[in-house]
């Protein structure tokens, strides 16, 4: 289990002329070493990476290397629906001294099963690099099936698997028929629970930047026997967890830790920012926060 139990899908916050705020970076990075982060994932869907460069993804890896100091585990989001390209990103991904790269299913061209298992082998053939492979069809509009992941387990580099397919008979499956040297994380906080309870490993989390301690000590309850103490953590957090989903994310994410003084709330187009009447829905939770 070489990233742990507990992986944040990190944020990207930008100053008001929408460039990457590096010094909100800083300290963001440096709070989820201290509450708990094992593995850090830059450049996934929390970090807006479909509106950030190729320039400014490999810079923010070099950053997140730099600032981890070995201290927790990096991922690079490298995946894309173009192949050739995601192997260029890899490879460049590479120089940059991550320690895994995470590859979303191809979006919006739909590729059939078959072609999927392709997608992944082929980048994994040009890469050293362990693979956290990302099956996320709210995001993509294509499921990878439980059976096209065990295959895609069989891919020597390939380590574990970030599931947010929310299906829950998919996951007992999938978590059945893998091979032993592939986990798997939940890709969704309000499901880690349920999904441990399969045999998942932990989570890849946007709610960790805001209560990551409490979610690593959920899961060590859980790991540890203790499932009355992991269940009363979980209900307590659930409003979180859905909160940061009340309209799309990272929008609430990024106003929640503006709150908490991390950062600013901006957002790149196309999204906006929280709505005086959303800001209003989001009080309650909130203020758990607090």
């Amino acid at each position: 289990m070489q990233f742990g139990r507990l992986a944040t899908a990190l944020y990207t916050p930008f100053t008001k002329s929408l460039d990457i705020d590096w010094n909100s970076l800083e300290r963001t990075i440096e709070h989820l070493i201290q509450t708990g982060t094992d593995t850090i994932v830059v450049s996934g869907t929390t970090a807006e990476s479909p509106t950030l460069s190729l320039e400014e993804k490999l810079k923010l890896f070099q950053f997140v290397v730099k600032q981890a100091q070995d201290r927790v585990q990096v991922i690079a989001g490298t995946g894309s629906n173009d192949t050739a390209q995601t192997i260029e990103v890899t490879k460049l991904a590479a120089e940059t001294g991550v320690d895994g790269i995470m590859l979303v299913t191809p979006y919006y061209n739909k590729p059939s099963q078959a072609a999927l298992y392709q997608h992944f082998k082929s980048i994994a053939t040009h890469t050293t690099l362990p693979i956290m492979i990302y099956n996320v069809p709210g995001r993509t509009a294509v499921n990878m099936t439980a059976t096209t992941m065990v295959q895609i387990a069989q891919i020597e580099n390939v380590v574990a698997i970030k599931e947010a397919s929310g299906d829950i008979e998919q996951i007992t499956q999938l978590i059945k028929e893998l091979p032993s040297s592939v986990v798997v994380y939940s890709g969704d906080d309000a499901v880690t629970l349920p999904i441990l309870s399969l045999g998942g490993v932990g989570v890849v989390s946007v709610a960790s930047h805001l209560v990551g301690s409490e979610i690593k000590e959920m899961i060590d309850a859980f790991i540890t026997g203790d499932v009355n103490k992991a269940k009363t953590i979980n209900q307590k957090l659930f409003p979180v967890f859905t909160g940061l989903f009340m309209t799309s994310s990272p929008v609430p994410l990024k106003y929640a830790m503006s709150e908490q003084g991390f950062c600013e709330p901006y957002v790149r187009p196309p999204l906006v920012e929280m709505s005086e009447s959303e800001k209003k829905s989001a009080t309650e939770w909130l203020g758990t926060l607090v």
